[in-house]
């Protein structure tokens, strides 16, 4: 038996398997773009159109996934988190994932953290929270993960508490200049002393290839005018009315070590200490970009690249690779 949805877009097939899946097929009509277009799947039909009315067609499947796929969010946290602190130290922890999405990334977190954490996921917009409940109520994990709403860009939802870990998964990026000047004192205010905030995946500022917004070489070093004109001219995914505030929202500037340290030890001192990774073979930055990225395409040049980046590390004492996972302890 199979639900057909027919939309302007793209065609949705949702086809019964028999042993308690789906299988999800989206069939674009038009031009429009779809990353992933299969996918068998666990959620009731429900779960699936509910995923479809908050995501589209387009990012149907790739939503399903990143709470599913095993080599997606899961792959991303093993490494960006527990390479830094093992598993038992979250037993009992409160744990904030702030930009919580539609709650795939706080449904990975509970089943990977004991039972015992509590996972409080914050977004912003009120249809993703909505889809983020119904995942709860699908996994039967409302006793220890809720989501709220944040009232606006630059604060959290008001008595929200203090946490003893923070999980910013590829969030930082997307704020504004002033938005990372005041939302990471404000959620370091709320982590407990010998906390930790977990940035995740956030592009690195000064990479010679801007891979995470518009795919072209060089233009990290250009001034920002000359960097929007370049995006709106050369990059194919880039409209040429894209504004400047647009493509920092979408992530063009990434981050940077020095940055976000100068943000949370700019009042009295030093509060952060920048843990290094250390688990399950990691030593340093590299190791762990390279972790992450293995299971993506191309893992030849992606050995490759480890070992290009090794060598401007041994020549120039610069640590430079596309994107950086950190973890920031709050100092006792």
């Amino acid at each position: 038996m199979a639900t057909v949805l027919n939309l302007s877009n793209a065609s949705v097939r949702i086809e019964e398997c028999g042993y308690g899946k789906r299988m999800v097929s989206v069939e674009p009509t038009g031009s429009l773009f779809v990353p992933v277009r299969t996918w068998e799947t666990a959620y009731p039909l429900d779960l699936v159109e509910h995923v479809l009315r908050v995501k589209g067609p387009a990012y149907l499947c790739d939503e399903i996934m990143r709470d599913e796929d095993p080599l997606y969010v899961q792959h991303c946290f093993l490494w960006s988190i527990l390479s830094y602190v093992e598993e038992n130290a979250f037993a009992g922890q409160r744990v904030l994932d702030f930009g919580s999405g539609s709650g795939a990334s706080s449904m990975v977190l509970a089943r990977m953290l004991p039972s015992t954490a509590e996972i409080v996921g914050v977004e912003l917009g009120p249809e993703h929270i909505e889809l983020a409940r119904h995942r709860v109520r699908f996994y039967g994990v409302d006793d220890r993960v809720s989501f709220h709403l944040s009232p606006d860009p630059n604060s959290l939802p008001r008595g929200i508490g203090q946490f003893d870990s923070i999980i910013l998964s590829g969030v930082y990026e997307h704020l504004l200049p002033n938005e990372r000047r005041t939302l990471l004192p404000l959620l370091w205010s709320h982590l407990r002393a010998g906390g930790v905030i977990f940035l995740d995946q956030t592009p690195y500022r000064w990479f010679p290839i801007e891979m995470h917004t518009t795919g072209l070489a060089l233009i990290n070093y250009l001034p920002d005018r000359l960097t929007l004109a370049c995006a709106r001219r050369f990059s194919k995914r880039v409209t040429p009315d894209a504004s400047w505030p647009e493509l920092l929202r979408r992530g063009i500037r990434g981050g940077t070590i020095r940055e976000i340290m100068g943000i949370l030890n700019r009042d009295d001192g030093r509060k952060a200490e920048l843990l290094k990774p250390s688990r399950f073979g990691v030593k340093d930055q590299i190791d762990l970009w390279y972790r992450l990225s293995s299971t993506a395409r191309w893992p030849i040049a992606k050995k490759l690249m480890m070992w290009g980046f090794r060598v401007v590390k041994a020549t120039t004492g610069i640590t430079m690779i596309p994107s950086l996972s950190l973890a920031l302890q709050k100092v006792r």
